[in-house]
């Protein structure tokens, strides 16, 4: 028999940076500020992400390119994985991501790739909580989600290659 079911996403978007939190309107302006180290000669398009620590820590990422192109690595795994060999045990609050580029405006938020999202999963999974994800387009609207179950519902989890 087949059984139909329906997936609902739940989000909030915002107009303007100015209608956040103080919290999150920061880590937004930080996302900006984190694009500086962004290493983007080809695509020219820089990525920034700054991420809130439980212990008060911001972490910063920004995409880092290569000629080899797979060989690059997304803003947000550089942050991650920055917090994996650094901070280890300070769980991740929230995360703030912009995008810009010299060749075209950005109007709506950037998301992150399907590679991202399967390593912020991994990370909410590791703490056991939630992570806040902002996708902040600064010319135009915030999205702002509670937990990456929302972006990636059907995460790979395979429990039995845990020890």
């Amino acid at each position: 028999m087949i059984e139909k079911k329906k997936l609902s996403i739940s989000f909030e978007e915002y107009s303007s940076v100015d209608e956040l939190s103080k919290s999150d309107k920061i880590l937004c302006l930080e996302s900006v500020k984190a694009m500086s180290s962004s290493h983007s000669p080809y695509s020219g398009f820089r990525v920034g992400v700054a991420v809130q620590l439980e212990s008060g820590k911001v972490v910063y990422g920004s995409n880092q390119e290569n000629v080899a192109y797979p060989s690059g690595l997304c803003a947000e795994r550089v942050a991650l994985f920055t917090i994996g060999s650094t901070y280890p045990d300070d769980k991740i609050i929230s995360m703030a991501i912009t995008a810009q580029t010299d060749h075209f405006e950005i109007k709506e938020p950037v998301t992150s790739c399907g590679a991202c999202l399967q390593v912020m999963a991994e990370y909410e999974k590791k703490q056991s909580s939630p992570i806040n994800v902002l996708f902040y387009c600064r010319n135009g609207s915030i999205i702002r989600t509670e937990g990456i179950k929302s972006l990636l519902p059907f995460a790979f989890a395979e429990t039995r290659l845990q020890k």
